[in-house]
């Protein structure tokens, strides 16, 4: 679910002395089949260069980045959001902030094609998901997103093994890049529901969809959604956790805060109208939910629209 983003610990900057450069001085861990490299910048810059042979996975750690990838407008970086970028493919990035009291700090961890085809055929074959054209697989429409806690906990993961003097690093990496790998692939698709996506691969999830959508000004009943999407509550719960890794109730209050979202663009519509119109029964909790999904109250969303 996508909740107020989470930064993950970063790691003790280098040392002022052994640093080699200002600008994007690396730190590199290489394992079998990952590269970990922790980038720290302490000065302003424009238009840096970067791009690695393999997939990257990055997350920022510290301060601001603003970022130009693809063809696509420039966006900020910040601590909280994860970007995954293709194998030769350069982005380009200012530092507009930078200082040597105020540096940028990101990781980068470039992963092994093989390991990434390996284990997406290893998903697919032991946990196949619903529908006939719906695979484990990365999306690269949705490369830029917020990490949820258990994004941000494998992340945590990777950097301690990556910096560990363990002989087994190189196993404990391959089971945390599988994990990342999976939390990203939920993540991408929670990103295109909460992005308006009509449909998604699996059929199934697009009909419970249309049922929430359809009843979300009302309670909800999961054993009906799931009566009338011929499954057991069960089977619709692991369906759910397996495509978004998020619960069934998760989803409802997903779809209720992206209702809510579309209400408040209204300067003039009332709190607590919002709060009843997009199915939830009591303001309190309303206001605790937006803010833990969005990172601010009902009103400041309202009044952050009135100025754009």
């Amino acid at each position: 679910m996508k909740t107020n983003k989470i930064a993950p610990d970063a790691p003790a900057l280098t040392h002022e002395r052994s640093l080699k450069t200002l600008v994007e001085n690396r730190t590199i861990y290489n394992l079998d089949h990952c590269e970990l490299n922790l980038f720290e910048t302490y000065q302003q810059s424009a238009l840096v260069p970067l791009a690695f042979n393999d997939l990257v996975v990055t997350s920022m750690l510290r301060g601001k980045k603003v970022m130009h990838l693809f063809d696509d407008p420039a966006f900020d970086y910040l601590p909280g959001e994860s970007v995954i970028i293709p194998a030769n493919v350069e982005m380009k990035i200012d530092f507009p902030e930078a200082e040597m009291n105020n540096p940028t700090q990101c990781l980068a961890l470039a992963i092994d094609n093989k390991k990434i085809v390996d284990t997406l055929d290893f998903l697919n074959e032991r946990y196949p998901k619903e529908g006939l054209a719906n695979f484990w697989q990365l999306d690269d429409r949705n490369y830029f997103f917020y990490n949820n806690q258990d994004l941000a906990h494998t992340i945590n993961k990777l950097i301690q093994v990556c910096q560990s003097t363990s002989i087994t690093k190189d196993v404990l990496a391959d089971l945390a890049i599988q994990e990342l790998l999976i939390h990203i692939i939920q993540t991408q698709s929670i990103t295109s529901i909460e992005r308006g996506i009509e449909a998604t691969p699996n059929p199934v999830l697009n009909n419970i969809l249309l049922l929430i959508r359809a009843n979300i000004t009302q309670k909800i009943n999961l054993k009906d959604i799931a009566k009338q999407s011929g499954m057991s509550p069960a089977s619709m719960y692991r369906m759910i956790k397996r495509e978004l890794g998020i619960s069934p109730v998760e989803l409802i209050i997903m779809e209720r805060i992206k209702l809510a979202k579309a209400l408040l663009k209204d300067q003039n519509i009332f709190i607590k109208n919002v709060c009843y119109e997009a199915g939830f029964e009591d303001a309190n909790y309303f206001i605790r939910a937006f803010k833990l999904h969005e990172g601010v109250t009902p009103k400041q969303y309202q009044q952050m629209n009135q100025l754009r």
